[in-house]
């Protein structure tokens, strides 16, 4: 379903640019969709500020800016919002930001006393810059979209997981979620691939430090293939693993959308009995993960580009939920 296949779309008024976040990424969307990336430069002033400009026209174009706000955020999130305003400065008819990687995702609530809701703010950010709808990847956490005032095409990973793990043919095969939150992810993977569905309840102690208390779900006898959005410092990932494993799992598997893989993560994962990680491209994998011999990566390049045809051309983008 997600091989590549040619799309060939009229260029004068549909225009995709790209920022500096994953620019492997962004050049693999424009191939798919037949067109060159926009020309514009970017840079930095002596003191570190970024500066933007367009270099080409674009009045009246439906732009798509792809940049996923991964490592450095501030710096990348910065640069998006300035790409944006700069095309509503130039008169582009439609700005739509593509993000696979949403910043700060995972504060999306008030769940302590006085902390910012800073996914929230992000939106802001993206509406008051200028964006007309967003496209996005595997949300942290899918009412994310309710922030925004503006349309939001919230697409998901899992078609492109699922292909490789369908061809994988591991037999009969338990599907996990790490967290509770995780849980409608979780079914949804396991729905497509057949299989029930486990669920570890967590405990987090800290930010990034968490604890695993018990299994919920049968395991025995059977492999597991732990699914999940974003993997960090692979504390969360590890220790389901290990739980899994004194519960009788013959393997241990992991599926996840976003590597943002940073701290200790890549050692981590190279030191645990997990059998393969599969992520996507949605960011670049750092330095230390790309020697990562358990590490498997798939692209979601045809993915984002179907989406981008479908937003351009005003057709549903329900199959690419399929």
């Amino acid at each position: 379903m997600w091989a590549a296949e040619g799309i060939i779309l009229a260029q004068d008024k549909f225009k995709v640019f790209c920022g500096t976040a994953n620019q492997s990424l962004a050049h693999a969307i424009c191939g798919y969709l037949g067109v060159e990336p926009g020309k514009a430069e970017h840079g930095r002033f002596s003191d570190g500020e970024t500066r933007y400009q367009v270099l080409e026209n674009v009045r009246g174009a439906d732009v798509f800016v792809v940049q996923p706000c991964s490592h450095p955020v501030d710096f990348h999130l910065m640069q998006l919002l300035l790409m944006i305003d700069a095309f509503k400065r130039a008169s582009a008819w439609r700005i739509t930001p593509v993000i696979p990687y949403y910043p700060y995702a995972r504060q999306d609530r008030k769940d302590r006393p006085r902390v910012a809701i800073s996914a929230k703010l992000v939106a802001d950010l993206l509406e008051t810059a200028g964006s007309n709808r967003a496209l996005t990847l595997d949300l942290h956490a899918p009412q994310i979209q309710g922030y925004f005032n503006v349309p939001v095409d919230h697409l998901y990973a899992s078609p492109v997981l699922v292909e490789y793990f369908k061809k994988k043919n591991l037999g009969p095969i338990t599907v996990v979620s790490p967290d509770a939150g995780g849980v409608e992810r979780a079914r949804l993977f396991a729905k497509r691939i057949d299989a029930p569905l486990a669920i570890v309840d967590k405990r987090r102690i800290d930010i990034n430090v968490s604890e695993v208390m018990h299994l919920i779900g049968d395991v025995a006898g059977r492999p597991a293939l732990v699914v999940d959005d974003i993997i960090d410092t692979a504390g969360t990932l590890v220790k389901t693993a290990e739980a899994l494993l004194e519960n009788g799992a013959t393997k241990v598997y992991a599926a996840c959308t976003h590597p943002v893989l940073s701290g200790p993560a890549v050692e981590r994962i190279e030191k645990s009995q997990i059998e393969e990680v599969v992520v996507t491209d949605s960011v670049p994998l750092n330095e230390a993960a790309r020697g990562l011999s358990k590490l498997r990566v798939l692209s979601v390049a045809p993915l984002l580009a179907r989406g981008i045809q479908s937003i351009h051309e005003e057709t549903s983008i329900s199959e690419l939920f399929m």
